[in-house]
């Protein structure tokens, strides 16, 4: 005969073990989850997708993509430990790296993870054949009054037009950088660089002047024929944003607490190395030839295992 106290005992004692086990399970899922913003622009788009799916498929990781505005609001999502990494910052854009950063003698709420390989440099641009029509001397933003006329549209109000950094999330500030260097332009945002793009690659098209906010590392320069204008030089962030700005030696960054817990994805996102050749062949792939970002960067992946495989523990 049984004995029901025996078999009782036994069966909760086993109800217990896979009790526990399924929360050591799902404890350890749970750990292997992260958050990471997505970024407004598709080079920091790219480079993240990158660190997903080696993380993903690799590191054993799920990745839940965020999507908001780049910048300020990625920071303080990340020092508040809503995320746990993001990609591709650069710095020149971040006005409060200071509260953050140790590197910039900030309070550590975030981590410096390491460089992207991304160097990134950022101005405006006029059309080559404007300069060897019409403008000869023009090579500084000190010209610009003197062309503007060439600028004006309907909704400029007689002033001269600059197609500007998309959003405000950037903290391009371009408007208080022409008031603050005296050019009479008006700072127009278009909400999103695809417009950006689009709106002066039209203008080319029709042979006619326009003003363009653009960086580099970007495929719009081997799209269209431009001229950067100068600005004063980059000195810190003390004139900003009266100034250009400085050469931007891009890096990955994350939650400390986070990557303390993760070690493997800080050493990936601090150890990764991605040219500017690298991105912008993926980033045209999939602005021009609108190719599936998911496809393009795993078709780099497949090709770039020699690569990537010093990337990981």
């Amino acid at each position: 005969m049984i004995n029901k106290s025996y078999f009782r005992t036994l069966t909760t004692s086993v109800f217990v073990t896979l009790l526990s086990l399924g929360l050591m399970t799902n404890a350890q899922s749970n750990s292997k989850r992260l958050i990471s913003p997505v970024a407004d622009w598709t080079g920091g788009a790219v480079t993240c997708k990158l660190v997903q799916l080696i993380a993903e498929q690799e590191l054993g990781y799920r990745i839940k993509r965020i999507t908001m505005p780049s910048g300020t609001p990625v920071l303080e999502a990340l020092s508040a430990g809503d995320m746990d990494y993001a990609c591709e910052n650069w710095p020149s854009y971040d006005p409060v790296k200071d509260k953050f950063f140790t590197k910039w003698g900030g309070d550590g709420s975030i981590s410096y993870l390491g460089e992207t390989g991304i160097v990134g440099t950022s101005g405006y641009f006029v059309p080559r054949y404007f300069v060897d029509e019409v403008a000869n001397d023009l090579s500084t933003y000190e010209q610009l009054n003197k062309y503007k006329e060439h600028f004006t549209t309907i909704e400029s109000g007689g002033k001269g037009r600059l197609i500007a950094c998309p959003t405000p999330a950037w903290e391009c500030e371009d408007q208080a950088r022409l008031d603050g260097l005296g050019v009479d332009f008006v700072a127009v945002e278009l909400g999103t660089e695809t417009a950006a793009w689009a709106e002066a690659q039209a203008a080319y098209a029709r042979h006619e002047p326009f003003l363009l906010y653009a960086w580099t590392p970007h495929w719009i320069h081997a799209a269209l024929d431009l001229v950067q204008i100068g600005l004063p030089d980059y000195n810190g962030g003390k004139d900003w944003p009266a100034s250009g700005w400085d050469t931007d030696i891009t890096f990955n960054y994350g939650n400390p607490e986070s990557m303390s817990q993760h070690g493997d994805i800080a050493y990936l996102l601090g150890n990764m190395h991605l040219s500017n050749v690298e991105q912008s062949t993926m980033v045209m792939a999939i602005d021009v030839d609108g190719r599936d970002m998911d496809e393009v960067v795993q078709e780099w992946i497949d090709a770039n295992k020699e690569i990537w495989k010093h990337w990981i523990l």
